[in-house]
């Protein structure tokens, strides 16, 4: 090897370690800056690398598309932290398109001539690729409302969708007994195409934090198994880390709703619940006014503030963190619970509110925070309906039956900020907002935490 190979060998062994410190890090709020940090320079020292490989001969393409990734890029990441998850998964469709481009383009350029092994090992990238890019697109768009966010089902959809996959599998069989059959190729690339649509129609907003998650897993597989196409060790380190830790990822928000990756994938959840409408008339509720809820909360000893979706479609986090200084202020103690799956994207009501400067140790986990609920005064409940939905305990007829839910129905005082009645993102009615010691609070959560700290600032600082 040439001095310069060696050194950019050693560039890539940087890399690397970069890339698993980086997720390392990502463990602990106090180290996620540094994570990105090093992620990012990780990818800068992989360009570099790469622009001063002897294999280029030409950059006139390369420094084109470079341009037109930026004037792409740059618009992309100026966007609120509500559309973070569904920028997400834009992110996972154009790396998908980007694998899938890349073996489509090696096989081409190498068949017939290709050995068993890199040939499925390449119909693997292909097929993953595919599906997740259309898969991350159809989940992008339900996360921004433009498709409908409820599943869309029909008879015997499950199996079509099986049949699909299979089909596309016993093509890149056969591609791989006969890679010079290149007019099968295309064929695993449409169909996974089609899968991904097809997958991700069926499956119920309330459940893409996981399908986002799993979308996640399968572009790093798919860039690991590009690596070995490629020949590059930092693809398949990289996407190992990359696809290992999405699927565990997955793993444990299936486990935070107790299902099983066949219930997210084929259960359709998410449908909206038929009630009697005479039933829904035959409830009633208490509602209360920014002054009454101040009132409530200056004399609570200890208040637990539950944030949900509702908190980052309105951007509350920072009336919530003035909320939560005033509190503090008056001497009562106010904590935040978290559930694992609040939100729609893992983490982001910790993303939320560290924006807002709250301290990390003030957002306890929903395990932790469950046993304090019964000693809480005030439970806060700020746009999250489905993880504070006692139907989880006690209907078997439930769909979210047996999930793992934040206790907030045995504090002493619930309070429920939300714009109206309406069913949360599953589509369940939620039975707590009609219990005698649940108060409704109607309207924009920034609007009316506002109200709520201006009534308690008006009402002095003394506890």
């Amino acid at each position: 090897m040439s001095a310069s190979a060696i050194l950019i060998q050693f560039v890539f062994l940087i890399a690397s370690i970069l890339f698993i410190l980086s997720l390392k890090w990502m463990s602990h709020p106090s180290t996620a800056r540094r994570a990105i940090w090093a992620a990012e320079l990780a990818i800068v020292l992989s360009v570099i690398a790469v622009l001063l490989g002897e294999d280029i001969v030409n950059y006139r393409w390369i420094v084109i598309a470079l341009v037109l990734g930026s004037i792409i890029g740059v618009p992309l990441g100026w966007v609120s932290m509500t559309a973070v998850p569904q920028r997400t998964a834009l992110s996972h469709a154009f790396g998908a398109l980007c694998v899938t481009m890349v073996g489509t383009a090696e096989y081409y350029l190498a068949a017939p001539r290709i050995p068993p092994f890199k040939m499925a090992v390449l119909c693997g990238e292909v097929i993953l690729g595919s599906l997740t890019f259309t898969g991350s697109l159809m989940a992008a768009g339900k996360l921004q409302e433009i498709l409908p966010q409820r599943p869309i089902t029909y008879k015997g959809q499950n199996i079509v969708n099986i049949s699909l996959l299979a089909l596309a599998a016993l093509v890149a069989i056969v591609l791989v007994l006969k890679p010079g059959w290149i007019y099968l190729f295309p064929l695993i690339v449409l169909i996974p195409l089609a899968f991904g649509v097809m997958l991700i129609i069926p499956i119920g907003g309330a459940d893409m934090p996981t399908v986002i998650s799993l979308l996640n897993s399968y572009a790093g597989v798919s860039a690991a198994a590009m690596g070995f196409v490629v020949n590059s060790k930092l693809l398949i380190i990289a996407g190992a880390l990359d696809g290992s830790s999405g699927f565990i990822l997955s793993v444990i928000m299936c486990k935070a709703m107790n299902r099983s990756f066949t219930n997210v994938l084929f259960g359709a959840f998410g449908q909206v619940q038929q009630t009697a409408a005479a039933a829904v008339e035959a409830r009633t509720y208490r509602s209360a006014t920014a002054e009454e809820a101040a009132q409530i909360l200056s004399v609570a000893n200890r208040v637990v503030i539950v944030p949900g979706y509702g908190m980052a479609v309105a951007q509350a986090q920072h009336k919530v963190r003035e909320l939560y200084d005033i509190l503090t202020k008056r001497g009562i103690d106010t904590r935040f619970a978290i559930h694992p799956v609040a939100g729609r994207m893992p983490g982001h009501m910790n993303v939320l509110l560290a924006e807002a400067n709250i301290p990390y140790d003030h957002l306890v986990e929903m395990d932790d925070v469950n046993g304090e609920f019964p000693q809480t005064d005030v439970a806060l409940v700020i746009g999250a309906n489905d993880v504070t939905n006692p139907a989880a305990r006690t209907d078997t007829t439930s769909p979210i039956f047996g999930m793992p839910i934040l206790d907030v129905d045995k504090a002493r005082t619930v309070m429920v900020i939300k714009r109206s009645m309406n069913p949360g993102f599953a589509g369940i009615e939620n039975p707590l907002y009609y219990e005698d010691k649940t108060l409704m609070l109607f309207g924009d959560a920034k609007g009316f935490v506002g109200n709520i700290v201006s009534e308690l600032g008006a009402n002095g600082s003394a506890h």
